[in-house]
């Protein structure tokens, strides 16, 4: 797929997001409505969820697809990665990610970004999974960074 094409669909994606969007205040229900859109939106997208911190754990909280990893072994795989970063992991090939954690074995590739809180804190990642490898790249993680932005950013009325 093109990088126009992944932007074209971002921006359906954006667009859906920003109209469904509608609970103020509710970091929760935002994230939800962002990972839903996004698993239905982009057609290589597999397994489409977030990781929340809790008590210095990586525990799913809410995900689009196969069952998934409720607990991921701490510091380890590509979610930690990009929690203890603090930066969009992009992983082309998860055989060849040290470490990786293999919730399904169906999954190629991985893309990771970080979630933040209004202060700027890391709470957790959104966490991407494709079937084939090679899936994501820099128009991606450009493009899921502006999303996860309106986590904050939608005026709700």
């Amino acid at each position: 797929m093109t990088a126009e094409e992944k932007r074209a669909l971002y921006a359906q994606a954006i667009e859906k997001i920003k109209m469904y969007v509608c609970v103020k205040g509710d970091v929760w229900a935002r994230l939800a409505t962002i990972e839903a859109v996004l698993h239905q939106t982009i057609p290589y997208y597999f397994w489409t969820g977030v990781y929340v911190l809790i008590d210095g754990d990586l525990i799913v909280r809410s995900y689009q697809g196969p069952v998934a990893c409720q607990l991921l072994k701490r510091h380890t795989g590509v979610c930690w990665a990009a929690v203890d970063s603090g930066e969009t992991v992009v992983v082309p090939d998860v055989e060849a990610f040290p470490g990786h954690i293999a919730c399904s074995s169906l999954s190629k590739s991985e893309i990771v970004v970080p979630l933040r809180d209004e202060q700027g804190e890391v709470f957790g990642c959104f966490d991407i999974d494709s079937r084939d490898e090679g899936s994501f790249d820099e128009v991606d993680a450009e493009c899921l960074n502006e999303i996860l932005k309106l986590m904050y950013e939608i005026v709700v009325f």
